[in-house]
Parts: C-alpha cells; structure tokens; sequence
C-alpha cells in the first residue's frame, strides 16, 4: 500500500486516474464517461473559446482538471475561470490542483444561485456533463441554466459520446455553430459548440 501512494504521489496523472475511477464506481450515472478526457479532447474543447470577449469563462464537469488544464493553457486568465464540480472529492482535488482558481463545488442546475449575486457577465460555458445519462428533469434545469445565464451571441462548448450530435431539444434557445469528432478520445466524442440565440 505505502509503495502505491507513493507511485501516486510521484504521478499526479495517475492520483487523478485512481480518484476518476472511485468517483464513477460511486457514482456512474453522474460521472457519465469511462475515462477522463484525454489531453485531445480537452484541447479541441478549449480551443474553440474566444479569449477576446468580456465575461466569465465557466467549466461544468471539472472532473479531475483536464480540461480546466486546456482553458488555461489557451490563455484564458485564472481570473476569468470558474470551474464547478458537483462531486466533493474532485472539487476538493481541482483546488488543490489548481489553487489560484475559482471552484465551486455545486450542481449546474442551481449555476445562477452558485455564481453568486449579482449575476456575474459570462462569454462561454464549457460543459463536460452527460446531458444525455442524466435524468431528463435534470437535462432541462440545467438547460434552463444555459438559456438563462447567456446572452446572445454567447457560446456554450458541450462533449458528447453520440457521434451523432446532442439532440437540438436538448438544448432550445441555441443554434449549432460548429462539430468536430475527436477520434484519440477513449471513447471518441464529439465537441459541439453551440450559440444562444
């Protein structure tokens, strides 16, 4: 056991692997992927967020950081993220991670009350939830969240294990900009960027 925690502690790769794969053995429903995004994925979600717009970036689905990795990467400013994670333990792992951060630990369908009053101005939702596994009253809420928290011409950047695409009555109020399969993800999945209409 001691040499394990320690293999751990020399890899945080490997911590974030173990702390994925206890989360989605507790929870599978809400993790809604098998692995956590590879850097490919999480790359062709960031790329896609215009670093020039006034607002907030927000990141659904912080999950063990790979894509929170990916925004700061690309240039979007710690001040201007915001991560939310609903699973205490990997909200705990993201601020440890990453410690100049914002994270919220919280569900996206209750976002507005989460991001605090007055409501702050947001450019982009960067959305790693399983809008489809989830139960579909949740899927409205949180859809609900995205209509509501985003203006026109805002964007929202959502994964999908569907190759086929999220399905438009998952998301009323928005209109599809762009898609693109990312083969190298375990399983592939396509990003979807949508625009608030």
């Amino acid at each position: 056991m001691k040499r394990l925690v320690k293999v751990l502690l020399q890899n945080p790769g490997a911590a974030s692997l173990a702390l994925f794969t206890r989360e989605i053995w507790a929870n599978p429903r809400a993790m809604g992927a098998a692995c956590p995004s590879a850097p490919a994925l999480a790359s062709s979600m960031a790329v896609r967020v215009p670093l020039e717009r006034d607002g907030l970036v927000v990141e659904l689905g912080g999950g063990t950081g790979a894509v929170t990795a990916a925004l700061l990467e690309r240039g979007v400013p710690a001040w201007k993220l915001v991560v939310v994670e609903r699973s205490p333990k990997l909200a705990h792992h993201l601020r440890q991670r990453f410690k100049h951060l914002r994270v919220i630990q919280g569900d996206a369908a209750q976002l507005g009350h989460l991001l605090g009053h007055p409501q702050p101005r947001l450019n982009t939702i960067v959305s790693s939830l399983p809008l489809r596994s989830l139960h579909p009253a949740i899927t409205r809420a949180v859809a609900h969240q995205f209509e509501t928290l985003l203006e026109p011409s805002d964007l929202l950047v959502q994964f999908t294990y569907d190759l086929r695409g999220t399905q438009p009555r998952l998301l009323p109020g928005f209109r599809p900009l762009s898609s693109k399969i990312v083969w190298s993800n375990l399983p592939p999945a396509r990003v979807e960027v949508f625009e608030r209409v």
